[in-house]
């Protein structure tokens, strides 16, 4: 699954990997706030396509970071799981 519009949150990897835990809420909810509206605002059609699109450099940091922070990674999932889940759903993209 790709999340483009991540490649444009360049600065909130550097400032994440920078900043102390209890400062990067900021930062997962920007990234959160980007993907949901991204499924919001895209096609089914759109989001098919998208699936087997190469990650951008950014966009793989974004994901390197939620990987190697647990605590970050489930703020993340909490933040995006209904909304997207319930897109994919509709879209056919999970049973």
């Amino acid at each position: 699954m790709t999340f483009r519009l991540m490649a444009c949150l360049g600065g909130a990897v550097v400032l994440a990997s920078a900043a102390p835990v209890r400062a990067q809420s900021p930062v997962v909810n920007l990234v959160a706030a980007k993907v949901i509206e991204r499924y919001q605002n895209s096609t089914c059609e759109e989001l098919w396509a998208a699936r087997g699109q190469r990650r951008g450099s950014q966009e793989q940091r974004v994901l390197d970071l939620l990987n190697g922070d647990s605590g970050m990674r489930q703020a993340f999932f909490n933040q995006i799981s209904a909304p997207v889940m319930n897109k994919m759903f509709v879209c056919g993209m999970i049973p």
